[in-house]
């Protein structure tokens, strides 16, 4: 009798035959190939031994792809971050960039106040501030927006302070629902001083900075220039500074947030300017007093 045929083909055999065995390109044998490495963060401070060189040292800074190294005397030198590279207590190792620490949050608000990390806005108060145009209220948004919000403040802006009067009056100022006014250009026997003594309620504070424009409010140093340009009466004043700066005249907003990126805090700021709109702040919020 004839043995029973197997209908299963052997693991090395297709459909069609035998299959070809697959041989790795590696042809390495396993007893030479290097072993794994640790691989290390190269943190500040961290001491190893660059083998090729004997140059031993501290990781004072690492940059895409470099380490440098400090050695006792002071002496610094660059070394690429390469595989194995390195020895750390004599051992072989590979140095990486470390992995991006989380950035700081900030411990002071950009008006110098104390930060409140996570703080919901207050609802807004009835209280209001005015500035006098809106390179003023982005001024102030940029230093006491945190401020502001936290304290429930709303700040709007006027078209010119000839409509304060009629502002007040519709606004109707009181006891729950305080008015502050900051203006420009506040200095006796102006337009704008005679304006805001018209303002009688003991519930409306009107203040001012002695500035033409709040542009002079940022520090020339802040801007890199010596001093703000003087402009002959009877010219616009932006116009006037940009073309004595060398800035752009024909686009004078497009100037004024190129100056508003160069303010980061209080500190690029007069003190002209920071005093009194702490003033309104405190007024508003009735921790001035009335």
């Amino acid at each position: 009798m004839r043995p029973p045929v197997s209908r299963h083909r052997p693991s090395h055999e297709g459909p069609s035959g035998p299959r070809p065995r697959v041989y790795s390109s590696d042809l390495t044998p396993p007893w030479k190939k290097p072993k794994p490495v640790p691989e290390v963060p190269a943190e500040p401070g961290l001491v190893v031994e660059e083998p090729g060189t004997g140059f031993c040292g501290a990781v004072i800074r690492c940059e895409a792809g470099t380490v440098t190294l400090e050695d006792r005397f002071g002496k610094h030198r660059v070394f690429p971050l390469e595989p194995r590279g390195f020895l750390l207590e004599g051992r072989v190792v590979t140095l990486v960039r470390p992995a991006p620490s989380a950035p700081l949050r900030p411990t002071r608000t950009a008006s110098g106040s104390v930060a409140v990390p996570q703080a919901r806005a207050r609802v807004a108060r009835a209280g209001r501030i005015y500035v006098e145009g809106r390179h003023d209220a982005e001024l102030v948004e940029k230093v006491w927006g945190d401020d502001l919000r936290i304290e429930g403040v709303v700040v709007e802006y006027l078209e010119g302070v000839d409509d304060l009067p009629s502002i007040v009056e519709s606004f109707a100022p009181g006891p729950d629902a305080r008015l502050g006014v900051l203006v420009d250009h506040l200095v006796p026997g102006t337009k704008e001083w005679r304006i805001a003594q018209s303002v009688t309620s003991e519930h409306a504070l009107v203040v001012g900075h002695p500035f033409i424009d709040v542009w002079q409010a940022v520090k020339p140093s802040s801007l890199g220039i010596e001093a703000w340009p003087a402009v002959p009466k009877g010219h616009d004043w932006k116009t006037g500074v940009c073309r004595a700066l060398g800035w752009p005249a024909e686009n004078t907003g497009a100037v004024w947030q190129a100056i508003l990126k160069r303010v980061g805090s209080y500190k690029d700021l007069e003190p002209e300017l920071l005093g009194r709109v702490e003033e309104l702040i405190d007024f508003v919020t009735g921790s001035g007093g009335a």
